[in-house]
C-alpha cells in the first residue's frame, strides 16, 4: 500500500465517521426540538427560526448514544452555554475548579521572584 492509497483511506474513514455523526445528530436534534420548547436550558433565551442553528441539544449524561425517544437525556442549550457546560466537565475531570466553587489544586510552590528585592537593592547601590 503506498503513501497515497493510506492517505485516501483514511480520508474516506474520517468522512463517513463525520456523516454518520451529522445524520446520528439530525434525528435526535430533530426529536428534541419536536419535545422541546426552543429556550435555552440555562440562560431562558428565546429562540426562533431565524437563530434556531445556535440553538444546540445537550446530552445530561454526555453520551451522544445514549438517545432515548423520551428526550430523558436531552436538554436544548444556546451555544455558549453547552461550551460552559463542558468546560465545567473538563475543569472537574482535572481538579480544577470543585462543585462548591472551591479551587481544588495544589498552592504553587514556585517562586519566580524571590530574591528579586535584594538584586534590585543590589544594583541600585551600584549605581546601575
Amino acid at each position: 500500500m503506498t503513501g497515497h492509497d493510506a492517505s485516501r483511506r483514511l480520508d474516506e474513514t474520517v468522512a463517513r465517521a463525520r456523516r454518520e455523526r451529522e445524520q446520528r445528530e439530525a434525528g435526535y436534534r430533530e426529536q428534541a426540538l419536536r419535545l422541546y420548547p426552543w429556550v435555552c436550558g440555562r440562560c431562558q433565551r428565546e429562540f426562533t427560526r431565524e437563530n434556531l442553528s445556535e440553538l444546540t441539544v445537550h446530552h445530561r449524561d454526555h453520551d451522544h448514544d445514549n438517545n432515548p425517544p423520551d428526550g430523558s437525556n436531552w436538554e436544548l442549550l444556546c451555544l455558549y452555554c453547552h461550551d460552559n457546560e463542558h468546560r465545567r466537565l473538563v475543569d472537574a475531570q482535572f481538579g480544577a475548579v470543585g462543585e462548591e466553587g472551591g479551587n481544588k489544586t495544589a498552592a504553587a510552590t514556585h517562586r519566580p521572584f524571590e530574591g528579586l528585592a535584594a538584586l534590585l537593592e543590589k544594583s541600585q547601590g551600584t549605581g546601575q
